[in-house]
């Protein structure tokens, strides 16, 4: 074993899925939802003009690191921290860093949520003891990208409170600066034959946002736009088993070619 993860890995097992890039948009907009999060993209992004690329670049560090080898994923990890040593200010006499703790482990939190919701709603469903595997093993993912160990809630099932008390207290709250975001998202800059498919990606990604952020960006989700997302995911069930392995699987996806779909 030449990377961090054996190949038998919950993490690959999961990741390797490469219709969970399709949760891109979902990530972004969670993300963006932390007010001082959604404060360092728009002040240190061309979100607007590039809206996918920030998080292409994180997804595609995340790939490497858990299908690279470890000096591959090393490499990435230097070169996260050095980009993060750039971003900070403030916003609303708050003063922000992307290399805080808390915030580092808000963002990360987005992309282990968005995996665990995507996986299960187009490929199947986790057994406990999976789910729990990927959790632990995305810590590894975190560490390298600079987040501190010991701020991690232990399990899962911790996790799930750390993310709910963070939306119940208003901590996690949708303001301007995410809304400036999600309007690129939703919306997306693209040559006019691409946008119907990208709107319809970033529509359900949306559709999967915990209910009290869908309702905070305005998300307008009907019970209509319910039935056509379960449809879609069963039919998504249906298709993979079917597709080839070249198209199915993103470690058989050039980096490049996984940069494009990782999501805004």
């Amino acid at each position: 074993m030449d990377g961090y993860f054996r190949e038998d890995a919950a993490i690959r097992r999961i990741a390797c899925e490469s219709v969970l890039m399709l949760g891109g948009p979902r990530a972004l907009l969670m993300q963006a939802a932390h007010p001082l999060v959604a404060a360092g993209i728009v002040d240190h992004s061309r979100f607007r003009q590039e809206p996918w690329r920030r998080l292409a670049r994180t997804m595609t560090g995340l790939y490497t690191i858990v299908f690279g080898t470890r000096e591959q994923a090393d490499r990435v990890g230097a070169v996260a921290h050095t980009a993060h040593t750039r971003v900070f200010g403030r916003r609303g006499g708050r003063t922000y860093s992307a290399g805080d703790p808390e915030l580092m482990l808000w963002v990360h939190s987005t992309l282990v949520d968005t995996g665990l919701v995507m996986y299960e709603t187009y490929v199947r469903e986790l057994e406990p003891e999976t789910a729990e595997d990927f959790y632990q093993q995305m810590k590894v993912v975190a560490s390298l990208f600079g987040v501190p160990p010991d701020v991690h809630p232990p399990t899962l099932a911790d996790f799930r409170s750390y993310q709910r008390s963070l939306l119940e207290s208003g901590e996690v709250r949708v303001g301007a600066d995410a809304r400036a975001v999600a309007a690129t998202v939703l919306a997306p800059p693209a040559p006019l034959p691409l946008r119907p498919a990208l709107r319809a990606v970033a529509a359900q990604g949306a559709g999967l946002l915990p209910p009290t952020l869908r309702e905070q960006y305005g998300v307008r989700w009907t019970r209509a736009d319910g039935l056509a997302l379960r449809a879609s995911a069963q039919s998504c069930r249906r298709l993979l088993p079917l597709l080839p392995a070249v198209l199915r699987r993103t470690e058989r996806l050039p980096l490049r070619l996984v940069a494009a779909f990782a999501g805004p």
